[in-house]
């Protein structure tokens, strides 16, 4: 008895019997035995391995194809999706003031060159003009009342001519009775003496002589008369000539009569606008009755037969960008089923920033650096154009094509 109590407790089932005292009850179901062997690791670890190398491949691979595709085309294209259409839009707008008579277009609608587009109420410019009329035809009369004035002075100058010789005459006939006067003077002077001549006499001569000094000095006055009369008559011709010389048509007053005339036609004939290029209208505020000033914007015609497009690339995109590169665009408008083609035809003078309503300022605070984009104009095929019709601010992918042949005319580069 004292040895059965010293074995221990949870000693193994005998054979055939029960289990023993103590013993933990084994899962029903659980394998005989130890832990299975680690073989099946190994097995599943084989198995990777080749999983593993065939990834591995297939990473080098696309690597590959990719280095291979950006070498062969990639690299031969610079893209952007930064791009929108664009237009020399075209204001309309008055070069005169007045009440709009006639609106003969509407929004949208498509116009040709030399339409017209509104009429201006043309009464007050046709009151003008006649009166500018008026008053060139009164400056053409008074330069034609100058060229007479100016003939009567020339025949004034030849009478006051035949008046100096007259006058000339006159004074050496006066200085001969002069001459002879003195003469009997001085004989009966002489005879006095002898009483040979009497006081009657020697009075009469006295007298006659001073007679002769005074029409001698009298032909002198009409003689300085006639001279002057002539200068006078020399300084209206000149006057005169001065108004009338070069002609009618010539002539600044004419000229400037001329000019006043021609502006009134022209802001007679400016009453009606005509469109000054083929386009679209767009932006229509005028209405009849409506009055306007001159520079008020009226519409816009917008020339979609010249629409093109400015992209904005990148700085670090126009390393190898030169103007006449091949460029292809694709319109959200019309989906990639549609491809048109153009060339670079410049580039912006300054980046987006810097054309900026409020630039950046750089130089103050904390810097980060930005890439900036700069506009790039790409022009389009008219005749794609012409078949796929675009409009202002559509949105545009370009593609360009660096390896294209440049325009050695232009820029060579975007970069300075």
């Amino acid at each position: 008895m004292a040895d059965d109590q010293t074995q221990p407790q949870n000693r193994p089932a005998q054979p055939g019997g029960a289990p023993a005292q103590g013993a933990q009850a084994r899962p029903q179901g659980a394998p005989q035995g130890g832990p299975p062997p680690a073989n099946g690791n190994g097995q599943r670890k084989r198995a990777r391995g080749p999983l593993f190398l065939i990834l591995a491949a297939v990473v080098v691979l696309a690597g590959l194809a990719y280095f291979l595709y950006w070498l062969l085309v990639a690299s031969h294209y610079v893209k952007t999706d930064d791009a929108y259409t664009g237009a020399e839009i075209a204001q309309i707008t008055p070069q005169v003031s007045g009440a709009i008579e006639e609106v003969r277009v509407r929004e949208t609608q498509a116009v040709r060159k030399g339409d017209v587009l509104v009429t201006i109420d043309p009464a007050d410019a046709r009151l003008a003009a006649a009166q500018a009329e008026a008053q060139y035809g009164q400056a053409i009369r008074q330069i034609r009342q100058a060229l007479g004035s100016t003939e009567a002075a020339s025949a004034t100058i030849g009478a006051r001519d035949a008046d100096i010789a007259r006058a000339r005459t006159q004074l050496a006939s006066a200085e001969s009775d002069l001459a002879k006067a003195r003469v009997d003077l001085q004989r009966r002077q002489a005879l006095s003496g002898t009483g040979a001549v009497s006081g009657e006499e020697l009075t009469n001569a006295r007298n006659a002589f001073q007679q002769a000094e005074i029409n001698v000095r009298a032909a002198q006055a009409a003689m300085a008369q006639a001279t002057a009369n002539r200068r006078a008559a020399q300084g209206q011709l000149a006057a005169q000539q001065a108004i009338t010389t070069g002609g009618i048509e010539s002539n600044p007053a004419v000229l400037a009569a001329k000019s006043a005339l021609d502006t009134a036609r022209l802001n007679l004939e400016r009453t009606v606008i005509r469109a000054p290029i083929d386009g679209v209208i767009a932006k229509k505020q005028v209405e009849i009755g409506q009055r306007v000033q001159v520079g008020a914007p009226l519409m816009a015609v917008v020339p979609v037969q010249q629409v093109y497009v400015d992209a904005n690339f990148k700085e670090v995109q126009l390393r190898k960008v030169r103007v006449g590169m091949p460029a292809e665009v694709e319109s959200d408008l019309y989906g990639g089923a549609v491809k048109y083609h153009g060339q670079v035809v410049g580039f912006s003078g300054g980046s987006g920033s810097a054309f900026a309503v409020i630039p950046a300022q750089n130089a103050t605070g904390n810097w980060i650096k930005v890439v900036q984009r700069v506009p790039v104009r790409i022009a389009l095929d008219a005749r794609e154009l012409q078949q796929h019709p675009l409009r202002v601010g559509l949105s545009m992918k370009v593609k360009i094509d660096v390896t294209g042949p440049a325009s050695r005319s232009q820029a060579p580069s975007a970069r300075p």
